[in-house]
């Protein structure tokens, strides 16, 4: 096997239809996953009695979450090189739905961490897909099919926080059983029709390297064309942890909005989410190339942080979001430089390797966004201060542009994008 045939995808046959299968695979996964978003807050609110406490041990159960698949998601990606795709996919499914069943179940505080520490350990699903899309596409249309997966994020945030908003408001644990179910139907859909994506002779024995998460982070970094990018990495999912610990809190403590609310607001970021993804960005990408869009979507992204701190009024919100379309890119843009950076026999452990780095910034976003928001709650709604966590955000977001320009004036010239066909 030479050193340029691993950079190829390992199947070759039936690729349409293989990317399709696992284009609804994370459509069903991320409805699932938006349906708790709207109203896990308030659960957590049921079990608390202020503000303060609120916001501390929803920070606490993100923490718990993110602590397990931090240290399960590069030994679940090792796994799917040495095992295949498919049967990590699975092993996932039935930790969705152990968490949501359990979390419904849930009667005390104790109980909620530790099914979030459990269903933490067992979920990779994110990065066990991203593989599975390497394997099956050439480089130079990785980032216009991982934005083809971002869209079904996307479009699982249109229909996931509306329907849990509809559902929490009748009940707030209707969400998790619905989600719960979604998860049982998506291993029963992965089990009977799911294909494997990487052939056998791709396979990579196990190593207790590839297994620790430390270092699974630094071999990510001594990736050629990665290096001090991982900075803009995980920068980006720390502003994300945030985002997702804090938008709930934030908009109820802000603007009085309840799971409804928060739904129908979720449901406008995946609108977006699909039109910039799942519309634009083949042509964007044609147009930009990837270095320059993650760049653009990087300042956007920085803007939208601060005018969400600054807004006054639950309308802002959404007009901010509208003018943040090239913020959507920034995702698919990095996804696709990491991916390339890697060999068909690494997918699973470099996707893994991001999952870890992402899981990390999920374990420090709660405690950070939580905290700022408990030191700002005294605060009257219309105090400029209480947009702290956002103001953060953007901070993050202007050093990782500063660091992918950087990084970008050291390396060659981005080669002219190619037509998809």
């Amino acid at each position: 096997m030479t050193d340029s045939s691993l950079n190829q995808p390992p199947i070759a046959a039936d690729r349409p239809a293989a990317m399709r299968f696992i284009l609804l695979t994370v459509l069903i996964d991320m409805v699932s996953i938006g349906l708790i978003i709207p109203v896990l807050p308030e659960l957590v609110g049921r079990f608390t009695s202020d503000r303060a406490e609120q916001a501390f041990w929803f920070g606490a159960i993100m923490f718990t979450f993110g602590v397990a698949n931090f240290f399960s998601a590069p030994v679940l990606g090792a796994l799917s090189d040495r095992y295949g795709r498919r049967p990590v996919l699975l092993l996932g499914f039935c930790g969705f739905a152990f968490s949501y069943f359990g979390t419904a179940l849930a009667a005390t505080l104790g109980q909620l961490v530790a099914i979030r520490l459990v269903s933490g350990a067992l979920q990779a699903n994110v990065s066990i897909a991203n593989a599975y899309v390497a394997d099956i596409t050439t480089p130079e249309d990785r980032a216009r099919r991982f934005g083809q997966v971002g869209a079904m994020f996307g479009l699982g945030f249109i229909l996931g926080p509306v329907m849990g908003g509809l559902l929490g408001a009748i009940d707030i644990h209707l969400p998790f059983y619905a989600s719960g179910v979604l998860a049982l139907l998506n291993l029963v859909y992965g089990y009977f029709v799911l294909p494997e994506s990487l052939a056998v002779q791709y396979r990579k024995p196990l190593t207790w390297g590839a297994l620790n998460p430390i270092q699974a982070l630094t071999q990510l970094s001594k990736l050629e064309g990665v290096g001090i990018l991982v900075l803009v990495v995980a920068f980006g999912a720390l502003t994300d942890s945030i985002l997702r610990s804090s938008w709930v809190l934030y908009t109820g403590f802000r603007f009085g909005w309840g799971p409804l609310e928060n739904g129908w607001s979720l449901f406008a970021v995946g609108v977006l989410s699909v039109l910039v993804q799942g519309v634009l960005l083949k042509r964007l990408l044609a147009r930009f190339g990837a270095r320059r869009l993650a760049t653009m979507g990087l300042i956007s992204a920085t803007c939208c942080y601060v005018l969400w701190a600054l807004a006054t009024q639950g309308w802002m919100m959404y007009a901010v979001m509208a003018l943040n379309l090239f913020g959507f890119t920034v995702q698919a843009s990095m996804q696709s430089l990491v991916s390339n950076a890697a060999d068909a026999t690494t997918q699973g452990r470099t996707m893994g390797a991001v999952a870890a780095l992402t899981s990390l910034m999920f374990i420090i976003g709660p405690v950070i966004g939580t905290s700022l928001l408990g030191a700002v709650s005294h605060l009257p709604p219309s105090d400029w201060r209480a947009g702290a966590p956002f103001f953060f955000c953007a901070v993050l977001m202007a050093s990782s542009t500063a660091v992918a320009l950087w990084h970008f004036s050291r390396r060659p010239a981005e080669p002219a994008p190619q037509p998809n066909v």
